[in-house]
């Protein structure tokens, strides 16, 4: 049977989607610029435009399975005063530009709903605008917290990896770097295996305790 809410829902992803891919590419390369590296710049990485930023395989994977990764900002480490830190900030910014952007997203839903209800106008909302606002908020929080959840993930080239390696010896940290070309393909396996097991779970879970809990402290708030 044709479900046209589904479909709805779907279409809306797309654009909810892409906002989070491009706010956490460009928190990438904003920072790698502000640490002194102009080659993010130079690569068209610093724009609005989310063709510039979108990996089409990590993108539909988003849109289906609600977890997945954009096209990798170039960045110059070399740059930086610090090589090390300076790229595990920049991988830190990716996922903390998504935990922002779904913290407002819930925050600008909840200051509308108040709104609505003191100034008595939600009860003369269409039921349409009612639920379809709090669908887009949910989705848009639930997509970057997805995000940066499955990007917070220790495994070479997502950014967890990086976080991980400022806190490694150099020897080890080094080395890792040499086989980073590889890491690719045993990423798309790993994602298979624990995809097949349901490993994948915590990202649900995870998403639930901040939605839960960010509601719930807008709703002490408001």
């Amino acid at each position: 049977m044709f479900n046209t809410d589904y479909l709805i829902q779907k279409l809306i992803s797309i654009p909810l989607i892409l906002i989070a891919l491009v706010g956490h590419e460009l928190a990438h390369g904003y920072v790698s610029t502000r640490l002194g590296d102009p080659t993010p710049k130079a690569y068209g990485r610093l724009s609005l435009n989310p063709l510039r930023h979108i990996d089409p395989i990590g993108a539909l994977l988003m849109l289906v399975a609600g977890f997945g990764w954009a096209k990798p900002v170039m960045i110059n480490p070399q740059y930086y005063k610090n090589r090390k830190w300076g790229t595990a900030l920049v991988a830190l910014a990716g996922p903390l530009a998504n935990l922002c952007m779904a913290f407002v997203s819930l925050l600008l839903y909840v200051i509308f709903c108040a709104v609505c209800v003191k100034t008595g106008i939600w009860n003369a909302l269409p039921g349409a605008v009612t639920d379809w606002s709090g669908t887009i908020a949910i989705l848009l929080a639930s997509y970057n917290l997805s995000f940066m959840l499955f990007n917070l993930i220790p495994i070479p080239p997502l950014d967890g990896s990086k976080v991980l390696g400022a806190l490694l010896p150099d020897r080890i940290y080094y080395k890792m770097l040499n086989y980073e070309r590889y890491y690719t393909l045993i990423l798309f396996g790993i994602i298979f295996i624990l995809s097949r097991i349901g490993a994948f779970n915590f990202i649900d879970r995870g998403i639930s305790f901040f939605l839960y809990g960010m509601l719930g402290l807008f709703d002490m708030l408001f």
